[in-house]
């Protein structure tokens, strides 16, 4: 569960730090606190899932330099956190002029807390307010599928259980085919200003329709979301009772359980025509990791078919993965295939990447793999990621232990470690960004917010540090694998 930032500054506890919000970040007070940590840490953002309210007394912060402090709101923004929360006083007066430019351009809120306040208060308030409303919520939620449930025992339809549903929360609630038609409703219709809430309703393991949950302005939507999710087997109880899945769908199911285990070539090639999936051309996996994933098989659905003529999904657990059958313009539909995926509304923490494409449906399982594996590697990124675009880590992960990785990048990149570990500098961020934009002095200067003088002057030292200028020698390739090696 989640409550808005705007909500959390208004506790008792916070309060008595006199918050206030530096960054003028559209919809911030809105945005969902899913928890509230404190950490002195600048390497912390790995360690976040998103939604996180991050305390901090600014003592780290105040003993690095300016490009460090960037460095750091920008993980914490790729985190997607709800907002950073930094203590001004002896160890930090001010928060840093640039920090905030930063964190406006990344859409990070900053609060300034002008009062010194207990960490530990803050947190307990925020955070038992946080339990107790989930608990709550699923308390609610099995009242709710539970009535459901005596309803459909005795042989209440759609329309009556969904009617329980609608009562029990205090929202409208509409059953629809995934072709559209509305096979059930209950509930107020939806007003203006209110929201959707949207759960999957799957039949053996077959999309079978969606329960979309019409929370009026000022509703619970938490409380609709768990209850919905709650009351998922109920209502595919009755639709099994009134319209099982078909032989194709059921084909299609088999076709990604037989793609996600490593099935044999012949089995794939047996389970595509019988789903009306073509077993010629390329293929690319995509693999979605959230804990409503489920929730998002519609959208990722919609985003495929957009994109190719034939995708077919499976959701499992915190993973949904897909495939999409990619036309003769392989580069080209992959590259739309990203965008549009980009585009979908992730939830907090949500992790997506698009495998290679693969040659034929042979290579499903391998595409599939790739992508996984390009979220299983320590890149501290998050949104959608394309695995081509880490082949050689993905290279290295595979061929290359970790030990034999460890070495090289201290034989290469030794001297600029050595400065970022004393000095407390991140000339190795400056390295890699440089290095990744083609050695573009004015387009690395440009995403690292620096001016261009500054570039020169930094990438002075690290040619220094690295022996000498390493454009136009064979020591670019090595230094350039070093960095990225460097993320593993």
């Amino acid at each position: 569960m989640s409550i808005l930032l705007g909500e959390a500054l208004s506790t008792n506890s916070l309060k008595e730090a006199d918050p206030r919000l530096l960054t003028d970040v559209p919809g911030a007070l809105s945005r969902p606190v899913r928890w509230v940590h404190s950490s002195e840490v600048l390497d912390i953002a790995p360690l976040l899932r998103g939604g996180e309210l991050l305390l901090s007394g600014g003592q780290a912060l105040a003993g690095v330099d300016s490009e460090r402090r960037s460095a750091y709101v920008a993980e914490l923004a790729a985190r997607r956190i709800a907002a950073l929360a930094l203590e001004t006083g002896p160890a930090l007066p001010e928060i840093p002029a640039a920090m905030l430019e930063d964190a406006q351009a990344l859409g990070l809120p900053i609060i300034e807390l002008r009062r010194q306040t207990p960490f530990v208060g803050i947190m307990q308030e925020i955070n038992s307010l946080l339990v107790s409303e989930s608990v709550e919520h699923l308390q609610l939620g099995d009242q709710a599928s539970h009535a459901m449930a005596a309803e459909l025992a005795h042989g209440a339809g759609l329309d009556q259980l969904l009617a329980v549903l609608a009562e029990k929360t205090g929202v409208g609630a509409r059953l629809v085919s995934p072709s559209g038609l509305t096979l059930g409703a209950a509930g107020p219709a939806a007003e203006e200003g209110g929201s959707v809430t949207v759960v999957d309703v799957p039949v053996r393991g077959v999309l079978a329709a969606r329960l979309e949950l019409e929370v009026p302005d000022g509703g619970d939507s938490g409380l609709a979301r768990v209850a919905g999710e709650r009351s998922v087997d109920i209502l595919g109880l009755a639709l099994m009772q009134r319209m099982p899945p078909g032989l194709k769908e059921m084909a299609g199911l088999e076709l990604m359980r037989a793609i996600n285990s490593g099935s044999q070539p012949w089995q794939l090639h047996q389970l595509g025509p019988a789903s009306g999936f073509p077993v010629d051309g390329a293929v690319a996996a995509v693999v979605v990791r959230s804990a409503g994933s489920g929730h998002l098989r519609a959208a990722v659905d919609a985003a495929l078919a957009r994109c190719v003529r034939h995708s077919a999904s499976y959701a499992n657990n915190a993973e949904l993965i897909a495939l999409a059958a990619l036309p003769e313009d392989v580069a080209g539909a992959r590259a739309g295939l990203l965008e549009a995926l980009r585009s979908l509304e992730l939830p907090t923490g949500a992790a997506v990447a698009v495998g290679p494409a693969g040659k034929g449906i042979d290579q499903a399982s391998w595409s599939l793999a790739e992508a996984r594996l390009t979220l299983d590697m320590p890149l501290g990124m998050g949104g959608v990621l394309d695995a081509e675009a880490f082949a050689v880590e993905r290279l290295a992960h595979g061929a290359l232990g970790a030990e034999v990785r460890e070495r090289f990048v201290a034989q290469q990149l030794g001297g600029v470690l050595e400065h970022d570990r004393l000095r407390k500098s991140a000339l190795l961020r400056t390295l890699t960004v440089w290095l990744d934009s083609g050695c573009n002095t004015a387009q690395a200067a440009r995403e690292l917010h620096l001016e261009r003088q500054s570039m020169h002057q930094r990438l002075q030292r690290i040619f220094e540090l690295c022996g000498g200028d390493p454009r136009g020698t064979g020591r670019l390739a090595g230094l350039h694998l070093a960095t990225r090696l460097a993320r593993l």
